[in-house]
């Protein structure tokens, strides 16, 4: 809108410098007439009132059409300007009406055609929306009853089998009393092993339930915070050196956090360890995270373990461009590595 005052005032110069130029050289070409023809008919005065009075009526002439000229290309350039201005809020219904086939009215079919391109973008964007909300319900619901699956798988494995086997050793034990102490104190100290025992798995498991939002806090604060709730309910020993893990993006802290409460859901429920060594730091561009344990240890390769936790791990580690590597041992613990780029 700002600009058309200065195109009309443009025109109008143009006009002008046109009955000018025009104005010169009738002026010129009149002169060179009186010379060649010595036309002493002609006096300078009179040559040059007349060319005075063909001035005004070339500056009337310039004024009228400037005037005309520069109105009609004002009201077109005023519409496009008003059709961006209305794309520009959002209203891509709108068109610039014009049947002229200059310049300005290519542009206007241009504008025209990029409303109906937006428009159609937008109709795309809205249906990618809806399409994309359905799926993370789909995708939502789907994760829930896979968790509730495997929690479900977990807890007839673990638990139910170990209460299962606390029954049967307390029955004995009852039965056994007055017969057979000797019989019924190691079945005490059994009973009393197994319940510990599904109480770690019980502990792990609602640990592995945890919300991984981390509501706000840093990946180091809901670490912290993780790590003494787990001394507070186990007997695990864990020295925790944090470092290097600042401005990392939403999406790395969120899997970090992940992978670490997985680690030590695992630590819980298998290696009988009681402590635990957790390290971060900053290098070289990667964050890397070291994990380590003195519990029984596994072998990767024959080890039940790896059918859905470790790989879970690699997988989120994966998922942020990490590199993922474990190590363990019968008798020797295990060491999680993970790098990841940043």
């Amino acid at each position: 809108m700002e600009r058309s005052p200065t195109i009309r005032n443009w025109i109008f110069k143009s006009f002008f410098m046109m009955a000018v130029m025009a104005t010169l050289i009738s002026f010129v070409v009149l002169q060179i007439y009186l010379f060649i023809s010595d036309n002493e008919g002609l006096s300078l005065s009179l040559s040059i009132y007349l060319t005075i009075a063909l001035f005004l009526i070339l500056l009337l002439l310039s004024v009228y059409f400037g005037f005309r000229t520069s109105y009609t290309f004002k009201g077109r350039i005023d519409d496009i300007s008003t059709f961006v201005t209305l794309l520009r809020s959002g209203k891509f219904s709108a068109r610039v009406e014009g049947d002229e086939q200059d310049e300005l009215g290519i542009l206007a079919d241009e504008l025209n055609q990029l409303a109906i391109y937006i428009q159609e973008q937008v109709k795309s964007l809205q249906r990618l929306a809806d399409e994309k909300s359905e799926l993370a319900e789909q995708a939502h619901g789907a994760a829930v009853m896979e968790e509730r699956q495997r929690l479900a798988r977990d807890l007839h494995d673990s638990v139910s089998q170990q209460l299962f086997a606390l029954n049967m050793l307390s029955s004995a034990a009852h039965k056994s009393i007055g017969k057979n102490p000797d019989k019924v104190e190691e079945m005490i100290k059994q009973v009393a092993e197994i319940a510990a025992k599904a109480q770690g798995e019980m502990r792990a498991l609602l640990l592995h339930l945890r919300p991984i939002d981390l509501k706000g806090e840093s990946l180091c604060e809901a670490l912290t915070i993780l790590i003494e709730e787990i001394k507070e309910k186990t007997k695990l020993e864990i020295e925790a050196t944090l470092y290097g893990m600042e401005n990392l993006s939403k999406g790395t802290e969120t899997h970090m956090f992940r992978i670490i409460q997985e680690s030590l859901s695992n630590i819980l429920r298998h290696s009988g360890a009681t402590k635990v060594k957790i390290m971060t730091e900053k290098k070289e561009g990667f964050v890397t995270l070291y994990i380590s344990d003195n519990g029984k240890g596994f072998n990767l390769k024959e080890s039940k373990m790896t059918s859905y936790g470790l790989q879970t791990m690699r997988e989120r580690a994966e998922e942020i461009g990490g590199y993922f590597q474990i190590r363990s041992k019968e008798k020797e613990g295990t060491y999680i590595d993970l790098r990841i780029p940043v």
